[in-house]
């Protein structure tokens, strides 16, 4: 891609936003859900029932752990957006792009919104949509394929550990110079 051809640049906060918005949506669940089951969890201590104050503390547990893994999952579906979008920058829309984010619905969000920031949005859609890949499939693909991926090393290092990447170039700054 050409800078003189590059579209409107949004603010990075924005295309963060739009990356994770999924995980955010969920972030917003496991946070009232944590405050829930932390008021259960003290009216348990009240009535001195050790099933109950259990019960109720690894709830809350299982919750409150999950805010950590969702805000780290959006930090490493941001390092991707940026990978992404520097390769569509540099190589144009080029199916195997979006062939490294296959896995995760998470992970194809992210690959949509760099495509789709570069004017690439109607390719990386049919891409998708060619690979039998619908709006629905929301468990990772993954974990279909490997039941003890929870013991796997890139599960964790692709879900939550990915490397920091620092983008290549400064879209907004290249889209204002083409408006001069």
């Amino acid at each position: 891609m050409n800078y003189l051809e590059l579209p409107p640049q949004p603010h990075p906060l924005v295309s963060y936003l739009r990356v994770g918005k999924l995980l955010y949506w969920s972030l917003v669940l496991f946070l009232l859900e944590s405050w829930f089951y932390w008021v259960q969890f003290e009216g348990s201590l009240e009535q001195s029932s050790l099933f109950w104050v259990a019960f109720w503390f690894s709830c809350f547990l299982f919750s409150f752990v999950h805010i950590f893994l969702v805000i780290m999952d959006g930090w490493s579906r941001f390092q991707n957006y940026k990978r992404a979008k520097d390769l569509f920058f540099i190589h144009g829309f080029n199916s195997r792009i979006p062939e490294m984010y296959l896995g995760s619905k998470c992970q194809r969000n992210a690959a949509i919104v760099a495509a789709e920031e570069l004017g690439y949005t109607d390719e990386i859609m049919d891409y998708f949509h060619g690979r039998g890949i619908r709006w629905y499939h929301y468990i990772p693909y993954f974990m279909l394929h490997d039941p003890l991926f929870l013991f796997r090393n890139y599960f964790w290092e692709r879900t939550f550990l990915e490397k920091v990447y620092e983008s290549k170039f400064d879209y907004r700054r290249l889209h204002l110079e083409r408006a001069i």
